[in-house]
């Protein structure tokens, strides 16, 4: 017998279990003025609804920048996966997982990730941890990317990819897709 159609269209979470929610935010670790400041905001929007921001870890740009948006909210935890024992752990970072595995730590990030958010699209490895993550059928919102990025990931998974013009509202797409 068949379901009723609001029974069939019920939305099912992406995440089927009781821990925080771990929230990965990519980004280039040479980013902008706005990628930064985004990137700040993001990682407080996110700690201050308890889950967890998961970034590379290391002491630049938009990975640097998430952790100390999160450390500003008490009782925050930041996960940082390093490529390797010489990166340069950012001090906003309370759990540091060094893999030794170069930009193949990408995967980790994702595959440790219940969604991914990335700031901005200005290097190769965002670009690499974003298509790592379609592939894996992860959720991607991309924040503040321009029309060119958003079609380029929206061509190749469109139920996966949401764009977000502000920290604000990547945060609440987070909320809905949890």
């Amino acid at each position: 017998m068949p379901l009723p159609s609001e029974v069939r269209s019920v939305k099912r979470p992406i995440r089927q279990s009781t821990r925080k929610p771990v929230i990965g935010v990519m980004g280039p670790a040479k980013a902008g003025i706005r990628e930064l400041a985004d990137a700040k905001s993001l990682g407080e929007l996110i700690a201050r609804q308890g889950w967890v921001v998961l970034t590379g870890g290391r002491a630049s740009g938009v990975m640097d920048a998430a952790s100390e948006g999160a450390k500003s909210v008490p009782g925050s935890l930041t996960i940082g996966i390093l490529p390797d024992d010489k990166a340069r752990v950012s001090r906003y970072v309370d759990v540091a997982i060094v893999t030794d595995l170069g930009q193949a730590r990408n995967n980790v990030n994702v595959m440790s990730s219940d969604v991914i958010v990335a700031c901005g699209l200005g290097g190769t490895g965002t670009v690499s941890e974003v298509a790592l993550a379609l592939k894996a059928k992860k959720t991607v919102i991309l924040l503040g990317a321009d029309k060119a990025g958003v079609g380029l990931f929206k061509n190749l998974a469109p139920h996966l990819v949401h764009a977000a013009a502000s920290p604000e509202e990547a945060v609440r797409l987070i909320g809905d897709l949890l």
